[in-house]
């Protein structure tokens, strides 16, 4: 049976592809909620309480202009900015917060053998989540419709692993991130498999800050190798760590918001609701 919040966020992700398809001829309030069988009253007061903004302030985060505008302001590096946003310590997912190791050489090659893995199944605002961690921290979080399939498909992952239903502490640390608790992102651990070159970009990702927006050309640049934006792009596709690692906050040039391994509806309620929590924060 579906929880309440997944229903709530399944009526806001429907209202969110109506309003990227049609943002350009500005719909009003009435419109949407009649997309979602919802009177424009109980339509306003479920999605200020999803995202914590009104749905016109939302359509304009969800806007091309909008994503131009914030790349465009990027005038420093990322680095720097993630230092410059106005925002309070704790709400930054960057790299002196999240601790990232990488597994070792054997482990990455042999699938994860001697390895350990605890997984467990979770409800976020974004829909169903499978996260998963060894005794060195979180190795895996996706976005799920169907638990068998999600998790064999941890296991492809980790072919060689032994594997537990639990839920640790490293799991629950990570999951209030997902209720706007940045309070003890200290003490959240990746342990991430990878290669040095994936671990580079990975890692400068989580300093991309919340509410901001890069590209993979930029991100090439940060990382001092601007000739490799597709191997970027690549390093990208290849995170394990959704939500946690933010590429999402990646988009492409023109403005578009791109593809997402979990879906581009969901990629643009992630971009709209940190927007909103940015804005809510300064």
């Amino acid at each position: 049976m579906k929880t309440q919040e997944e229903i709530n966020y399944q009526r806001i992700a429907e209202a969110i592809d109506y309003i990227k398809q049609h943002f350009k001829q500005q719909p009003n309030l009435d419109e949407v909620a009649e997309k979602v069988h919802l009177s424009p009253f109980h339509f306003q007061r479920l999605f200020s309480e999803w995202a914590g903004t009104t749905p016109k302030k939302f359509l304009q985060y969800v806007s091309l202009q909008h994503a131009k505008s914030l790349l465009n302001k990027q005038q420093t590096t990322l680095f720097d900015t993630a230092f410059d946003t106005g925002l309070s310590g704790t709400s930054r997912l960057h790299d002196l917060f999240v601790k990232i190791e990488g597994m070792t050489p054997a482990e990455y090659k042999n699938g994860g053998k001697n390895l350990v893995i605890n997984y467990s199944f979770s409800q976020s605002i974004f829909g169903q989540i499978i996260i998963a961690s060894t005794h060195k921290g979180i190795c895996y979080i996706a976005f799920y419709e169907d638990e068998h399939k999600a998790f064999n498909l941890l296991v492809d992952k980790f072919p060689n692993a032994s594997f537990i239903a639990k839920k640790d502490d490293f799991q629950e640390q990570a999951l209030l991130i997902f209720h706007k608790d940045w309070n003890k992102i200290n003490e959240i651990k990746l342990h991430l498999k990878g290669t040095d070159f994936q671990l580079k970009v990975w890692e400068a990702l989580l300093k991309i800050p919340l509410g901001k927006l890069s590209t993979y050309g930029q991100l090439a640049m940060e990382i001092g190798s601007p000739n490799a934006s597709r191997a970027v792009g690549t390093a990208i596709g290849s995170n394990l760590i959704a939500f946690l690692i933010p590429c999402h906050r990646v988009i492409q040039s023109s403005g578009n918001f791109g593809g997402y391994m979990w879906g581009n509806t969901r990629k643009t309620a992630i971009i709209g609701w940190e927007q909103a929590q940015a804005e809510n924060l300064k």
